[in-house]
């Protein structure tokens, strides 16, 4: 991790190089190590792409300066990408499902977005197409598009995955992430195999989502706790390439439940839903790693940690399993 002695001039700068952390609970001789993402700025994962996107768009002029991003999000994109306009002097409006987080709502008001709900009864299909008829409707404004667009791999490709392989010297075994547009996971991965073919690659999802169609497993679709990752559509998920990822890891609810408690407990990780997935599933790939059912170039699984538990607290995210997940 960085240890900026120096002043900086934006909060932009503070985003990535975020600390590599070693997982207590994994097996001794294959260890694995977590991104903590809650240390950006806007406290997630998806500051990276905020920053990255905005700018590259700027810069091939698919963006005019003082323009307007509308996307359709429920969330931590919205943060990383309302933190980023308003450093880059763009507008930024928001189309959020009326169900979704009244907490990130305000923090993406706070950080000076406009915010459309839409009904919720249309999903997220119906903030897609209310955000692409505001951008018809108004002069200079673009849909990033977070599932669709390259930008998204390109920024971990380009941030995430350096800050990795720098920290560990370039000893990375296996590459553990869960998967809800999949661009952390893309980009990682093709950092890795671009370095060592034989990189182990696994994506995350929750029991009930569909990710594990595409490598052809049998998928029983459900409703989900865990938030953040995970599919119920696999034609949305256009940044998935199935070529790079050697297994797709379900992980139930219970699981992930009594992980982000131990988390906390025990590591000091206040984590949310999809980082105790992700370290379920890592240290899954870890023991087979140990036990030799999984040959890796390095004894070394590397995850990502997204997002912090605090703006799941008014979900009782630290209840029991049982009023959670009710």
């Amino acid at each position: 991790m960085t240890s900026y002695d120096r002043p900086l001039e934006s909060v932009l700068e503070t985003i990535g190089q975020t600390p590599l952390v070693c997982v207590h609970d994994a097996p001794g001789v294959v260890p694995v190590y977590a991104k903590l993402e809650s240390f950006n700025p806007g406290a997630s994962v998806k500051d990276r792409i905020g920053r990255y996107m905005l700018e590259r768009m700027l810069e091939r002029g698919d963006l005019s300066p003082g323009g307007t991003v509308i996307e359709p999000t429920a969330g931590n994109t919205g943060i990383g990408l309302a933190i980023a306009a308003g450093q880059l002097e763009l507008n930024a409006i928001f189309v959020v499902p009326e169900r979704f987080s009244v907490e990130k709502q305000q923090l993406m008001a706070a950080l000076g977005a406009e915010i459309v709900n839409t009904p919720t009864d249309d999903g997220m299909g119906g903030a897609i197409d209310r955000a692409h008829q505001l951008a018809d409707e108004l002069d200079d404004a673009v849909v990033p598009q977070q599932f669709s667009n390259p930008l998204n791999t390109e920024a971990h490709y380009e941030t995430t995955a350096p800050e990795i392989y720098e920290a560990l010297d370039g000893e990375v075994g296996a590459v553990v992430a869960g998967c809800g547009t999949a661009g952390t996971l893309m980009g990682i991965a093709r950092y890795a195999l671009e370095r060592d073919a034989e990189t182990y690659v696994a994506a995350v999802e929750p029991e009930g989502s569909l990710y594990g169609e595409f490598l052809g497993e049998g998928r029983e679709e459900g409703a989900y706790k865990i938030e953040g990752i995970g599919t119920h559509d696999t034609a949305t998920n256009e940044l998935f390439e199935p070529d790079l990822v050697d297994e797709i890891y379900a992980v139930s609810d219970r699981a992930a439940h009594e992980e982000l408690r131990r988390l906390a407990s025990e590591e000091g990780h206040l984590v949310a839903s999809s980082a105790a997935a992700a370290s379920v599933a890592a240290k899954r790939v870890a023991e087979e790693i140990a036990a030799g059912a999984i040959d890796a170039p390095h004894d070394s699984v590397v995850t990502v940690f997204p997002d912090s538990s605090e703006r799941y607290l008014s979900k009782g995210i630290y209840r029991s399993f049982e009023k959670w997940e009710s």
